[in-house]
């Protein structure tokens, strides 16, 4: 049945959520290194598991990008400046162009950015997901630029990131063209205090890397019941991506004991966080009129 423009920008018509457990059956092998890539709209996630020799991965972009080391560290190499070694526990804000990371051995890294020009969207697990944008979402622009340390690589060490007051389980970090929140806490969530909530202009990227999850995701009712889907309980261990459409109501659960850490991604940066005074770094930022 063809959708009339009115069900097309309703909040009731939400596309279907993408959902990838990063195992060795999706994986690409690169050398010794195990590869997953996935995307949204506005952004592209690269998930990688060094291998016992430890090697060395390529990436350019022509925007900021962010590189998460969350349990191993590694060096960021670029043409003509000075090696950045980076230890583990620590987002690194890498700016655009061409660089390097030298992996260490059995490492676990994350890549994550706007756009990706050494990258084919068409082998990305999730590519059939947008073969059509989505009309509703914010494009991303630029609309943030660094004035601080212009044209070097940051490196954030999150034991030193301070959370929101009201918030402790969240850190917050920005490029010009994204951010992330890191959540993390020990044990399962609290039932009673889940989060269920819906963005009408942006995805949401949710990435697990320590810990295993329920998202549950809802479809709100509309009159139309052409546009009603089932409620969804989704299993999650870790490492895995959900990427979440507008107008998608959701929450996450961690459940069971142990660590939990899961990365939350928007692009462009949350407005509303970084009015806040949530962003970790945002001072280092000048937002454009």
């Amino acid at each position: 049945m063809q959708q009339s423009l009115d069900q097309e920008v309703s909040r009731f018509n939400v596309r279907k959520r993408s959902f990838q457990i990063f195992d060795e059956t999706s994986s690409k092998q690169v050398g010794s290194v195990q590869r997953w890539l996935m995307r949204g709209q506005n952004f592209v996630v690269e998930w990688l598991e060094a291998g016992v020799a430890g090697e060395t991965i390529f990436v350019k972009s022509e925007y900021e990008t962010l590189v998460l080391m969350p349990d191993t560290g590694g060096t960021i190499l670029r043409a003509g400046k000075p090696a950045i070694l980076a230890a583990a526990g620590t987002v690194c804000v890498v700016p655009a162009g061409p660089y390097s990371i030298a992996l260490e051995q059995w490492g676990r890294y994350c890549v994550i950015a706007s756009s990706r020009i050494d990258i084919d969207l068409n082998d990305v697990l999730n590519a059939a997901a947008y073969s059509n944008p989505d009309s509703r979402i914010e494009p991303f622009g630029t609309p943030y630029r660094r004035h601080t340390d212009q044209g070097e690589v940051q490196v954030l060490q999150l034991d030193e990131i301070s959370p929101p007051a009201d918030n402790p389980r969240l850190k917050m970090v920005q490029t010009e063209t994204l951010s992330i929140n890191w959540v993390a806490y020990d044990g399962p969530r609290v039932r009673s205090q889940l989060s269920p909530h819906s963005h009408a202009h942006h995805e949401q990227g949710t990435l697990a890397i320590s810990g295993n999850y329920n998202h549950h995701l809802r479809v709100e009712w509309g009159k139309d019941a052409n546009l009603w889907q089932d409620d969804e309980h989704c299993v999650a261990p870790s490492p895995s991506l959900l990427v979440i459409p507008v107008n998608l109501i959701h929450t996450t659960e961690g459940i069971g004991q142990g660590k939990h850490i899961l990365v939350d991604i928007f692009s462009p940066p949350r407005a509303d966080f970084i009015a806040k005074g949530w962003v970790y770094n945002a001072g280092d930022y000048t937002r454009d009129k």
